[in-house]
């Protein structure tokens, strides 16, 4: 069971998000939900799990610094086309796409999103 029911993210301009998730999380096999309402958008893979949304106080959304998002890859590739596919679609580069020293098995890249939200997305897999 997992120990979230969801996760959200804001920003402001929601067309460039909705762009750049559909892109990057695309490439790890999560599907875009669509719209909620008009102030965001449900990405999940059967269910919401994952929203990116307007602010509903009305307040410029914002980011947590040391705040990261982490989505999980069942491959390397899937963690280097999250990558690419976000660098593409207005992400900036955080971290790209090499092994992390904490676990023999890590494998990460990390962006930020049109927002400045940090995200990543992890392979703990073996090899390719």
């Amino acid at each position: 069971m997992a120990i979230f029911t969801h996760v959200c993210l804001g920003a402001q301009d929601l067309a460039a998000s909705k762009a750049f998730y559909d892109a990057a999380l695309g490439a790890l096999g999560i599907d875009s939900l669509g719209p909620m309402g008009e102030k965001g958008f449900l990405y999940g893979q059967g269910a919401p799990e994952f929203v990116i949304l307007e602010p509903a106080n009305g307040e410029p959304a914002c980011h947590a610094n040391g705040g990261t998002l982490g989505f999980s890859a069942t491959a390397r590739a899937q963690v280097r086309a999250f990558h690419e596919a976000g660098l593409a679609n207005g992400g900036t580069d955080e971290g790209a796409p090499d092994p992390r020293s904490f676990m023999p098995t890590a494998y990460a890249a990390y962006l930020r999103d049109p927002a400045g939200n940090k995200i990543c997305a992890y392979c703990f897999a073996d090899g390719e």
